[in-house]
Protein backbone atom coordinates (compact mmCIF):
# COMPACT_ATOMS: atom_id res chain seq x y z
CA UNK A 1 0.00 0.00 0.00
CA UNK A 2 1.40 3.36 -1.06
CA UNK A 3 -0.34 6.12 0.85
CA UNK A 4 1.97 8.76 -0.61
CA UNK A 5 1.02 7.90 -4.20
CA UNK A 6 -0.39 10.93 -5.99
CA UNK A 7 -3.38 11.20 -8.28
CA UNK A 8 -4.80 14.12 -10.21
CA UNK A 9 -8.22 15.26 -9.03
CA UNK A 10 -10.70 17.96 -9.95
CA UNK A 11 -12.28 18.42 -6.52
CA UNK A 12 -13.60 16.74 -3.38
CA UNK A 13 -17.16 16.90 -2.04
CA UNK A 14 -17.24 16.30 1.69
CA UNK A 15 -20.86 15.22 2.11
CA UNK A 16 -22.21 13.60 -1.06
CA UNK A 17 -25.63 11.94 -0.87
CA UNK A 18 -26.22 10.69 -4.44
CA UNK A 19 -23.03 8.75 -5.17
CA UNK A 20 -23.61 5.49 -3.36
CA UNK A 21 -25.19 4.50 -0.03
CA UNK A 22 -25.20 6.90 2.90
CA UNK A 23 -23.28 10.16 3.22
CA UNK A 24 -19.94 9.94 1.43
CA UNK A 25 -16.68 11.67 0.70
CA UNK A 26 -16.75 12.03 -3.09
CA UNK A 27 -13.48 12.37 -4.99
CA UNK A 28 -13.82 13.76 -8.54
CA UNK A 29 -10.87 12.51 -10.59
CA UNK A 30 -9.46 14.65 -13.40
CA UNK A 31 -9.50 13.51 -17.02
CA UNK A 32 -12.00 11.75 -19.26
CA UNK A 33 -11.71 10.19 -22.74
CA UNK A 34 -15.43 10.53 -23.45
CA UNK A 35 -17.23 13.64 -24.63
CA UNK A 36 -20.82 12.93 -23.62
CA UNK A 37 -23.16 15.47 -25.17
CA UNK A 38 -24.98 15.92 -21.86
CA UNK A 39 -21.85 16.04 -19.66
CA UNK A 40 -22.27 18.59 -16.87
CA UNK A 41 -18.60 18.48 -15.81
CA UNK A 42 -16.63 19.52 -18.93
CA UNK A 43 -14.04 21.02 -16.58
CA UNK A 44 -12.99 17.44 -15.69
CA UNK A 45 -12.10 16.45 -19.28
CA UNK A 46 -8.52 17.69 -19.52
CA UNK A 47 -6.15 15.01 -18.24
CA UNK A 48 -3.37 17.36 -17.10
CA UNK A 49 -5.59 19.90 -15.35
CA UNK A 50 -6.79 19.81 -11.74
CA UNK A 51 -4.45 19.28 -8.81
CA UNK A 52 -2.29 16.49 -7.46
CA UNK A 53 -3.20 14.86 -4.15
CA UNK A 54 -1.97 11.84 -2.20
CA UNK A 55 -3.89 8.86 -0.87
CA UNK A 56 -2.91 10.05 2.62
CA UNK A 57 -4.42 13.50 2.05
CA UNK A 58 -7.75 12.02 0.94
CA UNK A 59 -7.91 9.83 4.03
CA UNK A 60 -7.21 12.88 6.18
CA UNK A 61 -10.17 14.62 4.51
CA UNK A 62 -12.31 11.58 5.31
CA UNK A 63 -11.26 11.59 8.96
CA UNK A 64 -12.31 15.25 9.35
CA UNK A 65 -15.98 14.30 8.91
CA UNK A 66 -15.82 10.62 9.84
CA UNK A 67 -18.74 10.94 12.26
CA UNK A 68 -21.07 11.85 9.38
CA UNK A 69 -20.13 8.88 7.21
CA UNK A 70 -21.93 6.16 9.19
CA UNK A 71 -23.48 3.95 6.53
CA UNK A 72 -21.47 5.78 3.88
CA UNK A 73 -17.84 5.78 2.77
CA UNK A 74 -15.66 7.00 -0.09
CA UNK A 75 -16.81 7.28 -3.71
CA UNK A 76 -14.38 7.95 -6.55
CA UNK A 77 -15.98 9.46 -9.64
CA UNK A 78 -14.92 11.85 -12.38
CA UNK A 79 -14.09 12.59 -15.03
CA UNK A 80 -13.25 8.94 -15.56
CA UNK A 81 -11.50 7.38 -12.54
CA UNK A 82 -10.30 4.36 -14.52
CA UNK A 83 -7.79 6.64 -16.27
CA UNK A 84 -5.99 6.52 -12.91
CA UNK A 85 -6.72 2.93 -11.94
CA UNK A 86 -3.49 2.41 -10.00
CA UNK A 87 -4.15 5.43 -7.79
CA UNK A 88 -7.76 4.46 -7.15
CA UNK A 89 -6.64 0.93 -6.25
CA UNK A 90 -4.15 2.26 -3.70
CA UNK A 91 -6.77 4.61 -2.25
CA UNK A 92 -9.27 1.78 -1.90
CA UNK A 93 -6.66 -0.52 -0.34
CA UNK A 94 -5.95 2.13 2.28
CA UNK A 95 -9.67 2.70 2.82
CA UNK A 96 -10.37 -1.01 3.31
CA UNK A 97 -7.58 -1.16 5.92
CA UNK A 98 -9.68 1.38 7.85
CA UNK A 99 -12.94 -0.51 7.18
CA UNK A 100 -14.24 2.28 4.91
CA UNK A 101 -16.85 1.34 2.29
CA UNK A 102 -15.49 1.92 -1.23
CA UNK A 103 -17.53 2.85 -4.29
CA UNK A 104 -16.38 3.38 -7.88
CA UNK A 105 -18.50 5.52 -10.23
CA UNK A 106 -17.35 4.78 -13.79
CA UNK A 107 -18.35 4.31 -17.42
CA UNK A 108 -15.93 1.38 -17.73
CA UNK A 109 -14.68 2.90 -20.99
CA UNK A 110 -11.01 2.02 -20.41
CA UNK A 111 -11.64 -1.68 -19.70
CA UNK A 112 -9.68 -4.20 -21.75
CA UNK A 113 -10.18 -7.96 -21.67
CA UNK A 114 -6.46 -8.35 -22.27
CA UNK A 115 -5.49 -6.42 -19.12
CA UNK A 116 -7.85 -7.84 -16.52
CA UNK A 117 -5.10 -8.22 -13.90
CA UNK A 118 -5.17 -4.43 -13.38
CA UNK A 119 -8.92 -4.51 -12.82
CA UNK A 120 -8.69 -7.64 -10.65
CA UNK A 121 -6.58 -5.69 -8.16
CA UNK A 122 -9.07 -2.84 -8.13
CA UNK A 123 -12.23 -4.92 -7.80
CA UNK A 124 -10.73 -6.86 -4.89
CA UNK A 125 -10.97 -3.66 -2.81
CA UNK A 126 -14.15 -2.25 -4.35
CA UNK A 127 -17.40 -2.77 -2.43
CA UNK A 128 -19.72 -1.26 -5.03
CA UNK A 129 -19.59 -0.08 -8.64
CA UNK A 130 -21.91 2.56 -10.09
CA UNK A 131 -21.74 1.74 -13.79
CA UNK A 132 -22.95 4.37 -16.25
CA UNK A 133 -24.28 2.80 -19.43
CA UNK A 134 -24.81 5.78 -21.70
CA UNK A 135 -26.50 3.95 -24.61
CA UNK A 136 -27.03 0.28 -25.43
CA UNK A 137 -26.68 0.77 -29.20
CA UNK A 138 -23.05 1.07 -30.30
CA UNK A 139 -23.65 3.53 -33.15
CA UNK A 140 -25.82 5.74 -30.95
CA UNK A 141 -23.26 5.47 -28.15
CA UNK A 142 -20.59 6.77 -30.54
CA UNK A 143 -22.80 9.72 -31.48
CA UNK A 144 -23.51 10.46 -27.83
CA UNK A 145 -20.03 10.03 -26.34
CA UNK A 146 -17.52 9.82 -29.19
CA UNK A 147 -16.65 6.25 -28.15
CA UNK A 148 -17.84 2.70 -28.77
CA UNK A 149 -19.77 1.02 -25.97
CA UNK A 150 -17.95 -2.31 -26.40
CA UNK A 151 -15.58 -1.74 -23.46
CA UNK A 152 -18.49 -0.58 -21.30
CA UNK A 153 -20.54 -3.73 -21.92
CA UNK A 154 -17.44 -5.91 -21.54
CA UNK A 155 -16.78 -4.27 -18.19
CA UNK A 156 -20.37 -4.92 -17.09
CA UNK A 157 -19.92 -8.60 -17.89
CA UNK A 158 -16.53 -8.66 -16.17
CA UNK A 159 -18.06 -7.22 -12.98
CA UNK A 160 -20.73 -9.90 -13.17
CA UNK A 161 -18.10 -12.64 -13.48
CA UNK A 162 -16.33 -11.20 -10.41
CA UNK A 163 -19.62 -10.91 -8.50
CA UNK A 164 -18.97 -7.24 -7.75
CA UNK A 165 -22.19 -5.56 -6.54
CA UNK A 166 -23.21 -3.05 -9.20
CA UNK A 167 -25.77 -0.29 -9.61
CA UNK A 168 -26.57 0.59 -13.22
CA UNK A 169 -27.04 4.25 -14.06
CA UNK A 170 -28.64 5.60 -17.24
CA UNK A 171 -29.51 9.17 -18.19
CA UNK A 172 -32.89 9.80 -19.84
CA UNK A 173 -32.37 12.41 -22.57
CA UNK A 174 -35.32 13.51 -24.75
CA UNK A 175 -34.81 12.44 -28.37
CA UNK A 176 -31.54 10.62 -27.62
CA UNK A 177 -31.83 7.91 -24.98
CA UNK A 178 -35.58 8.12 -24.44
CA UNK A 179 -36.46 5.52 -27.06
CA UNK A 180 -38.60 2.52 -26.18
CA UNK A 181 -36.66 0.06 -28.34
CA UNK A 182 -33.26 1.01 -26.97
CA UNK A 183 -34.53 1.15 -23.38
CA UNK A 184 -35.99 -2.34 -23.71
CA UNK A 185 -32.74 -3.62 -25.25
CA UNK A 186 -30.84 -2.12 -22.32
CA UNK A 187 -33.15 -4.04 -20.00
CA UNK A 188 -32.48 -7.29 -21.88
CA UNK A 189 -28.75 -6.74 -21.44
CA UNK A 190 -29.01 -5.93 -17.74
CA UNK A 191 -31.23 -8.99 -17.31
CA UNK A 192 -28.21 -11.17 -18.14
CA UNK A 193 -26.26 -9.82 -15.17
CA UNK A 194 -26.65 -11.46 -11.76
CA UNK A 195 -24.67 -8.83 -9.82
CA UNK A 196 -26.93 -5.81 -10.47
CA UNK A 197 -28.46 -4.59 -7.22
CA UNK A 198 -30.13 -1.36 -8.37
CA UNK A 199 -31.10 0.68 -11.42
CA UNK A 200 -31.01 4.48 -11.38
CA UNK A 201 -32.53 6.29 -14.35
CA UNK A 202 -31.64 9.95 -14.06
CA UNK A 203 -33.48 12.76 -15.88
CA UNK A 204 -31.23 14.85 -18.13
CA UNK A 205 -30.77 18.39 -16.82
CA UNK A 206 -29.22 21.57 -18.18
CA UNK A 207 -27.54 22.81 -15.00
CA UNK A 208 -24.08 22.44 -16.53
CA UNK A 209 -24.68 24.94 -19.35
CA UNK A 210 -22.98 27.78 -17.47
CA UNK A 211 -19.74 25.78 -17.27
CA UNK A 212 -19.61 25.50 -21.06
CA UNK A 213 -20.08 29.25 -21.36
CA UNK A 214 -17.32 29.87 -18.81
CA UNK A 215 -14.97 27.52 -20.68
CA UNK A 216 -15.86 29.05 -24.05
CA UNK A 217 -17.34 25.77 -25.34
CA UNK A 218 -20.57 25.59 -27.29
CA UNK A 219 -23.19 23.58 -25.41
CA UNK A 220 -23.89 20.47 -27.57
CA UNK A 221 -27.53 19.97 -26.55
CA UNK A 222 -28.67 23.56 -26.78
CA UNK A 223 -32.41 23.53 -27.35
CA UNK A 224 -32.95 20.05 -25.90
CA UNK A 225 -35.31 20.43 -22.92
CA UNK A 226 -34.54 18.91 -19.55
CA UNK A 227 -36.29 15.61 -18.93
CA UNK A 228 -39.09 15.49 -16.39
CA UNK A 229 -39.12 13.07 -13.47
CA UNK A 230 -41.98 11.20 -15.09
CA UNK A 231 -39.87 10.76 -18.26
CA UNK A 232 -37.18 9.03 -16.23
CA UNK A 233 -39.76 6.96 -14.37
CA UNK A 234 -41.28 5.75 -17.64
CA UNK A 235 -37.84 4.98 -19.09
CA UNK A 236 -37.06 2.97 -15.98
CA UNK A 237 -40.34 1.05 -16.32
CA UNK A 238 -39.41 -0.02 -19.86
CA UNK A 239 -35.90 -1.07 -18.82
CA UNK A 240 -37.34 -3.09 -15.93
CA UNK A 241 -39.70 -4.83 -18.35
CA UNK A 242 -36.72 -5.88 -20.45
CA UNK A 243 -34.91 -7.14 -17.36
CA UNK A 244 -37.91 -9.20 -16.24
CA UNK A 245 -38.53 -10.59 -19.73
CA UNK A 246 -34.89 -11.71 -19.98
CA UNK A 247 -34.89 -13.34 -16.57
CA UNK A 248 -38.22 -15.07 -17.12
CA UNK A 249 -37.05 -16.82 -20.29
Amino acid sequence: MRINMTGRIHSIESCGTVDGPGIRLVVFMQGCPMRCLYCHNPDTWEVNAGKEITVREILIEYEKNKAFYTGGGITVTGGEPLLQTEFVTELFKAAKDKNIHTCLDTSGITFSKGKTEVFDKLTEVTDLVLLDIKHIDDDEHKKLTGCSNKAVLDFAEYLDSKEVPTWIRHVAVPGITIDNRYLYELGLFIGRLKNVKALDVLPYHTMGMHKYKTLGIEYPLKGIPAAEKQDAAEARRIIIKGIKDKRNK
